[in-house]
């Protein structure tokens, strides 16, 4: 596993249009990140022996009333991989790597009972752009006292707020 390189992008651009369905990018997390550079530290790649693309993942910075938090996704493992725990290994690297960077919480959207298992819970009040089911609003870390609508990260500042 690796951090996500620049020259990277397009066989990672790639494995998500292999993996996801057409219109992906209209999808509320992609009005999220549109215009905003990713965290660079939280976007993973895992190459197989032969250095082929296996599995990526990304994180973008979203607030919520004030607070940062890391969005996570899309997680992306190839349809030839899947069920070798990568995907699982993946989202793993980026809860560690996240903390040690200083966020106090991540946030996706994405299936409770998949993602519970790494200590995702189903955050209420927390509003992602519609028209996201707020049941698969998802999410770790510091989340007392934190509500309100996801927002495009518009500055840089610190993770921790």
């Amino acid at each position: 596993m690796a951090v996500e390189e620049a020259g990277d992008g397009w066989e990672v651009e790639a494995l998500l249009d292999t993996c996801f369905a057409p219109g992906r990018e209209a999808l509320s997390s992609y009005r999220l990140r549109n215009g905003v550079p990713p965290v660079r530290d939280l976007c993973l790649t895992v190459r197989d022996g032969d250095g082929i693309l296996a599995g990526a993942i990304r994180a973008w910075p979203v607030r919520i009333a004030g607070h940062a938090a890391a969005l996570i996704g899309p997680v992306a493992v190839h349809p030839t991989r899947q069920g070798e725990g990568l995907g699982a290994m993946m989202v793993r690297e980026v809860l560690i790597l996240s903390r040690k960077e200083g966020w106090r919480r991540t946030l996706l959207v994405g299936d409770a009972p998949y993602y519970g298992r790494f200590g995702y819970r189903r955050l209420d009040g927390v509003v992602m752009p519609p028209p996201t089911n707020p049941e698969r609003v998802l999410g770790t870390g510091e989340w007392d006292g934190v509500a309100g609508p996801v927002e495009k990260w518009v500055e840089q500042a610190a993770p921790g707020a």
